[in-house]
């Protein structure tokens, strides 16, 4: 998907581009079946220890994840819009249904933001973006001071080691 679909505001969005050595449907399934997601999502020493996906406009995308110290923050999400193979679309601040998120739950959350992931096929493997959409700039700050470029790019390699490590199995 080209960049300028995105309509990138680069004083609100964050957004991480490569060139992955994975086919794009490893990628995908990477982010789309629990069982891979939980094994790559955050990065090191980071875990995520629970995942749940209706793969679906309105669908829940929930992980919750771990710290060292073994403090766990669940994150819950609705996807917008699901393109297999090429476009996944979610956000924070609407649940399962599109329902808007009660106030309470996130209260604890430093920003809220959508994500867009977007797989295109590429020399060697995949062009993997990534665009996390931020309201306010107060918030893109606060995201990127959190390390969203060093922790999704960390990420990513761990999804690249996954798939490369044959986790998918034989006929993947």
């Amino acid at each position: 998907m080209p960049r300028s679909l995105f309509n990138v505001d680069l004083e609100l969005d964050l957004l991480l581009e490569r060139i992955v050595p994975v086919p794009r449907h490893l990628v995908w399934k990477a982010w789309t079946q629990p069982e891979h997601l939980v094994k790559w999502f955050c990065p090191l020493p980071w875990k995520t220890t629970n995942c749940r996906i209706d793969l679906q406009p309105g669908g829940i995308f929930q992980t919750t994840m771990q710290g060292p110290e073994g403090q766990a923050f669940t994150n819950t999400g609705c996807y917008l819009q699901v393109e297999d193979n090429e476009l996944l679309v979610w956000t924070g601040v609407l649940g399962p249904g599109f329902r808007p998120q009660a106030k309470g739950p996130l209260a604890a959350v430093p920003f809220m933001m959508t994500a867009i992931i977007a797989l295109e096929d590429a020399e060697g493997g995949t062009k993997y973006t990534a665009l996390a959409r931020q309201g306010d700039i107060p918030s893109r700050e606060a995201h990127e001071q959190m390390g969203f470029h060093a922790g999704w790019g960390k990420a990513l390699d761990q999804l690249v080691e996954h798939a490369q490590a044959g986790h998918f199995g034989p006929a993947a």
